[in-house]
């Protein structure tokens, strides 16, 4: 059974996870992974973990649940070395037990490795099948994992070697890092859909999923690692090599959209600015009489911002976030667990009573949530409610590590928008235009993958992923049920 704060977040896309590795003889590198990790809390609150080297063997330490809650001094003192990777994960593929938390632990003739993921494989089971018929042996369902056993199987070759090889035959959205004894890897898939980006500490050289984690530690932004690029830092310092060719440039939107912080630059573009002006976009495409604008805590308050500028009408914090609620788990009790959302966002009664107001959000899933939003809006005393999207309806699901439902229950591929409207209760809705949203990044629609709105996935998806995906939906619907 769902908590009131999974109910919640059930209603958006899920970010499968973050990652974070640093080296930097000489520093503490388990605390600045800490750090780092805690900036990337929002990409996953099931489990976090971290791996860290010395130069001669590798320790792990990981649990399930939040960052603050796996590791504390204590634990932090037992990892000293030279090297770290660090992963907060939300679990899309594998459940979420133990066994599924990363890093990924490795051995083989000389030495050992750990690896930390973000994303999604498509061609798991069939890499999976082909190592257990040659006689490898897995303690987890994820796909992390069979990298992993790709890597090692291949670590006679030389590391590098070996993770080029893997490039060749997995499929799908990956940014990984590896640490061995002695380097820190990272590699990125051919079409970038997952970010991972370079900064510096001084001399030292840091790999992570977002720049956020870079400033926290005080490191400076380089580059991006490249689509099918793979990047070797050691006592020789930062190395990279194309391993495999890059593909179509296919960064997922939703990272603009929702995933990644908003003081994260992607495409060397603020995202908060994005988001701003994903709402001022929106205010010109879907205009509105109202009295004031509210914006869905967190990521909605930017666009909320620039659909007042552009359209004239006073912004006001209409909601108020719980922040200290985090992952929890107390079952809530049967009232609260029929509006759920209560858990997570209360309205402010004296600023919203009586008035027209426009709500931004960035996304209707499942329609669930808007609906008990609405409903807690007009009981708050809202005279008209007029709900607008900063992205187009979401009506595809997502293969390569984003946990949206099935697309039986995507609403906006079962309805049309006035039944949406109809459905969640609002007085009217309207969503961004693709234009619109890709506008608003200042790039190039063809450098991003918009398959949750448009089905064009850039990784052709195998027809027995689409069936095995719906029936773990339906088993999910069952258990949860």
């Amino acid at each position: 059974m769902n908590s009131g704060i999974d109910c919640y977040h059930s209603d958006k896309p899920e970010e499968a996870c973050g990652i974070f590795g640093i080296y930097a003889p000489g520093e503490d590198v388990s605390k600045l992974t800490y750090f780092g990790l805690h900036a990337l809390q929002h990409r996953g609150q099931e489990s976090a973990g971290m791996a860290v080297s010395d130069n001669q063997s590798i320790i792990i330490y990981k649990d399930m649940g939040l960052i603050t809650q796996v590791f504390d001094e204590r634990s932090l003192a037992t990892l000293q070395g030279r090297i770290a990777i660090g992963h907060v994960r939300y679990s899309t593929t594998g459940s979420n037990h133990w066994e599924n938390a990363q890093p990924v632990y490795k051995t083989f003739s000389s030495g050992s490795l750990a690896l930390a993921h973000n994303g999604n494989l498509i061609n798991t089971q069939e890499l999976r099948n082909n190592l257990r018929k040659s006689g490898l042996r897995f303690r987890s369902t994820s796909d992390s994992e069979v990298i992993a056993s790709l890597i090692a199987s291949n670590a006679d070759k030389g590391i590098g070697n070996a993770i080029k090889e893997t490039m060749k035959h997995i499929r799908g959205a990956y940014s990984v890092l590896i640490l061995t004894e002695k380097q820190l890897l990272a590699m990125r898939d051919p079409h970038g859909i997952r970010p991972l980006v370079i900064g510096k500490l001084g001399d030292h050289f840091i790999i992570t999923s977002e720049s956020c984690a870079l400033d926290i530690v005080g490191a400076k932004y380089i580059r991006d690692v490249s689509p099918g690029e793979l990047v070797i830092i050691g006592e020789d310092g930062l190395r990279s090599e194309e391993s495999i060719r890059p593909d179509k440039l296919s960064l997922c939107i939703f990272e603009f959209i929702y995933f990644a912080r908003p003081d994260t630059k992607l495409y060397g573009k603020l995202l908060y600015n994005a988001r701003e002006s994903m709402g001022l976009e929106l205010a010109k495409e879907a205009p509105c009489e109202a009295d004031l604008v509210i914006g869905v805590p967190d990521s909605g308050i930017p666009s909320a911002i620039g659909y007042s500028q552009q359209s004239g009408i006073p912004y006001r914090e209409g909601l108020v976030k719980n922040r200290y609620i985090g992952r929890t788990f107390i079952q809530p009790t049967q009232v609260i667990r029929q509006t759920g959302i209560k858990l997570k966002l209360n309205p402010l009664s004296e600023v919203i009573r009586d008035k027209r107001i426009v709500v931004i959000d960035d996304s209707i899933v499942r329609g669930n949530t808007s609906k008990k939003l609405i409903a807690m809006l007009r009981e708050a005393g809202a005279k008209e409610i007029h709900m607008r999207i900063s992205s187009p309806p979401v009506k595809w699901p997502c293969f390569y590590g984003i946990d949206t439902a099935d697309q039986g229950q995507l609403i906006a591929a079962n309805k049309s928008i006035e039944e949406i409207c109809d459905f969640i209760g609002a007085d009217s809705l309207s969503y961004l235009s693709f234009e619109g949203l890709v506008k608003s990044t200042e790039n190039e629609r063809e450098n991003f993958c918009l398959a949750c709105f448009n089905g064009d996935y850039p990784v052709d998806i195998p027809e027995n992923l689409k069936i095995t995906k719906l029936m773990l939906e339906k088993e999910q619907r069952s258990t949860d049920g």
